[in-house]
């Protein structure tokens, strides 16, 4: 088991250093942050000095030396626009943006895991094809144009909810069943598929065959099973509960994490965008690090060298 953490772990840390670098480069060829920012009317001499101050004028290399020392002494910068600590704007913007997605996480969890278990249960039968419906078309529908939909109807037509801004609890709802939707469709087809993969397996056979009460036989061989290949999912939503959300907070005017990483990388904010995609990256990768340490805990076979996790 050690082995096995100990190989996670340096995969872990290889990845957010491919991330970092792959956004710091991206960064820099996509435009001027000096001209930008500056204007585009803003003297030479200006914008001159603007690069020379945030160290613009040096080569990518010098900049990417001095920003990976930056980030191992606690440093992420500072936004060009304001002057702040990048690490203080993002930190204050994501208690608005888990307000969202927690809830939409259990929205996920309590709607998309029973409907899949059930469905796979009643294979071919009305509630299989109910459930089947619903999550092709949750899964399919994109969240911006979902998010419109909620606006129009519940918003415009009957004027019930807000359609947008942070000023009450009400204000949250259809942001939270736009986030919770897709993501309780996605997770619906995927049990459904990992249930019907253990549900034809040879020793859920033999248990029926056994007189095991179909129940017993659900509960202590099927769920259990099916639970490994679902644990991927579910990680992977906990990882993205940050990312998910740029989209609906731009659509609903929510002043959260992923409407500040719009802002940032319209206004060519370097610290900022960095600092969000750090945490993003670092948020997803420990989500999948618990899932694969996970694997070892919920299936022995997988410890040995975790060659088969790999696969």
């Amino acid at each position: 088991m050690l082995r096995f953490t100990v190989t996670r772990l340096l995969r872990a840390v290889i990845t957010i250093v491919m991330v970092v670098t792959f956004a710091f480069v991206v960064l820099r060829l996509s435009g001027d942050p000096a001209q930008i920012i500056m204007g585009a009317d803003a003297p030479p001499e200006a914008v001159d000095a603007f690069r020379t101050a945030w160290g613009l004028d040096e080569p990518i290399w010098v900049q990417y030396i001095s920003y990976f020392g930056a980030i191992f002494s606690g440093d992420l910068g500072r936004s060009m626009r304001d002057g702040r600590e990048a690490i203080v704007l993002v930190l204050e913007r994501i208690p608005a943006t888990l307000a969202l997605t927690v809830p939409a996480l259990v929205i996920k969890l309590a709607l998309g895991i029973p409907a899949g278990i059930l469905a796979a249960l009643y294979r071919n039968s009305a509630l299989d094809r109910a459930v089947m419906m619903f999550a092709v078309a949750g899964f399919t529908i994109p969240s911006f144009v979902l998010g419109l939909l909620l606006v129009l109807v519940f918003a415009v037509q009957l004027g019930w909810l807000p359609s947008g801004g942070q000023e009450s609890w009400r204000h949250a709802i259809l942001p939270v069943i736009t986030l919770g939707i897709g993501g309780a469709a996605a997770l619906a087809r995927f049990t459904r598929s990992a249930m019907l993969e253990v549900l034809g397996q040879p020793y859920i056979r033999t248990a029926s065959a056994k007189g095991v009460a179909w129940r017993r036989v659900v509960a202590n061989h099927a769920l259990p099973n099916a639970a490994i290949p679902t644990v991927t999912i579910i990680g992977f939503m906990f990882g993205s509960l940050i990312a998910g959300a740029v989209v609906v907070e731009s659509v609903f005017s929510w002043p959260g994490v992923g409407r500040l990483l719009v802002t940032a990388v319209s206004n060519r904010d370097l610290a900022v965008v960095q600092c969000i995609l750090l945490l993003v990256a670092m948020t997803m990768i420990t989500a999948n690090l618990v899932v694969d340490l996970l694997y070892g805990v919920l299936d022995p076979r997988l410890r040995g060298g975790g060659r088969k996790a790999e696969a």
